[in-house]
């Protein structure tokens, strides 16, 4: 079974501390303070992982309330693995992370987040970026144009 990063509890935990607020800046809501005691024993025993099948069932309902908020899929509808490829060039995964990916637990879908997040070399992280942030080409500065002639890129304007 996968286990669950540091990073994702923390993101739980900030998640939970944005919907309920401490109404006196002291206390936490229950979920906050059951994903809190995973993550100070984790911090205690320098474990990077959490075992899913070991958390505390509070912990785990909240960790999978914030995974409910997260988007499923890295999927960018632009699949090289349909076309041979041993890692999707649109999303990052694997054949076998494609192919399973419906079957596949929360805690290994996160770790395969993870892993293609810090790879960033998939065009979902790249060129399609701007999708994500509702960025359009009519929204972004246009770039300077290269200069045909050189094949260089134009020069500064002054000013």
């Amino acid at each position: 079974m996968a286990g669950i990063h540091i990073t994702d509890i923390e993101a739980a935990i900030n998640w939970w501390r944005q919907r309920s607020p401490s109404p006196d800046g002291i206390s936490a809501c229950p979920e906050v303070r059951a994903l809190a005691e995973v993550y100070a024993l984790m911090v205690y025993f320098r474990e990077s992982l959490c075992d899913e099948a070991s958390m505390p069932d509070r912990a785990r309902q909240a960790w999978l309330d914030w995974y409910a908020s997260t988007p499923d899929s890295p999927c960018i509808a632009i699949c090289s693995t349909s076309q041979g490829d041993a890692v999707c060039k649109g999303c990052g995964r694997s054949f076998d992370e494609v192919q399973h990916w419906t079957a596949m637990g929360p805690a290994e879908k996160r770790t395969t987040w993870r892993r293609i997040t810090q790879e960033a070399s998939a065009w979902r992280f790249n060129r399609y970026a701007e999708r994500a942030h509702g960025d359009g080409p009519s929204e972004r500065p246009a770039a300077p144009p290269d200069d045909a002639a050189t094949g260089g890129p134009a020069p500064a304007a002054a000013g």
